[in-house]
């Protein structure tokens, strides 16, 4: 469950970074599914509409280059599955916009999306995902009624 599905770039990072980590990703044997702005990096193929909010469980990861940080909390609402959502960023701002406009469960900053597990939040072995905003059933008391957005954050960190 912390397999990244999209990769979005912001179009000012595309040169300097964004160009680099799809190169990675390509060299790794991962096939990027891209944007028209992506596909003139050789060895992206093309992206439909089915790529966006497809869960692959595979070596395959769509990604698109947004104009700006609202372009990707806009594409993040309509296609994410409130499971987790990650932001690489120095900026403090921006990642406190991210936090403070997204919803998913797990809300991350600069760390690895592998931290997305029962187990690195300290409650063992997970036995079910719920991204939604589940009802108890049964007795209901207030522990029952309650959920969680977790926000973590990093400067790089990577699970080993």
């Amino acid at each position: 469950c912390g397999a990244a599905e999209c990769l979005l770039i912001h179009r000012d990072a595309l040169d300097t970074v964004g160009q680099g980590v799809v190169r990675a990703l390509l060299d790794a044997g991962v096939e990027v599914r891209g944007d028209a702005t992506l596909q003139g990096i050789e060895g992206v193929s093309q992206a439909n509409d089915d790529d966006w909010g497809h869960e692959y469980l595979d070596m395959v990861i769509a990604a698109k280059v947004v104009d700006d940080l609202d372009g990707a909390i806009s594409h993040i609402r309509t296609y994410g599955s409130q499971h987790t959502d990650c932001i690489v960023t120095e900026d403090d701002a921006a990642a406190d916009r991210f936090f403070q406009r997204l919803d998913s469960a797990i809300l991350m900053r600069n760390v690895s999306t592998q931290f997305a597990d029962g187990g690195e939040f300290g409650m063992g072995a997970e036995i079910g995902i719920a991204t939604g905003k589940m009802h108890a059933r049964g007795p209901v008391g207030a522990a029952q009624l309650t959920s969680f957005k977790y926000l973590v954050t990093g400067d790089g960190t990577v699970r080993n």
